[in-house]
């Protein structure tokens, strides 16, 4: 294995805070829909309803948990950078592969609540059709 250099955790630099500028905008949308439904709600409480207010709660809960592990990612990238600058090498590259890791979970739970939002949205279509 070569050794890894300052470099290799900086270039995660970039590809995380997008990740995290994606994930704050997909936050933030989910807010305005919670808005939008809370006032729905108060009107009509609806079967419906209920079943986007749940598929929201969780939707919201995953995106928390991927912005945790994004951030909890990109800060052990700067952890692994100044372990390599004090030259602690090992550890260093026990570091980077948790940040790793934890960027990996990050994107699968973000497969994962794509595919819930896809169902939610089916909801919306499904209920149209009839």
């Amino acid at each position: 294995m070569e050794q890894l250099t300052l470099t290799t955790p900086a270039l995660l630099f970039s590809a995380i805070s997008l990740l995290l500028l994606a994930y704050t905008n997909r936050f933030l949308a989910y807010a305005q829909i919670v808005r939008g439904l809370h006032a729905k709600f108060k009107e009509d409480p609806t079967h419906i309803l209920l079943g986007q207010i749940n598929n929201l709660r969780k939707r919201l809960y995953m995106t928390r948990t991927m912005q945790v592990l994004g951030i909890g990612s990109l800060l052990l990238c700067v952890m692994c950078m100044f372990l390599i600058y004090v030259h602690y090498q090992t550890l260093a590259e026990l570091i980077f592969g948790i940040a790793l890791v934890m960027l990996i979970l990050s994107l699968a739970i973000s497969v994962w609540e794509i595919q819930i939002s896809v169902k939610a949205l089916d909801l919306h279509l499904s209920d149209m059709e009839k």
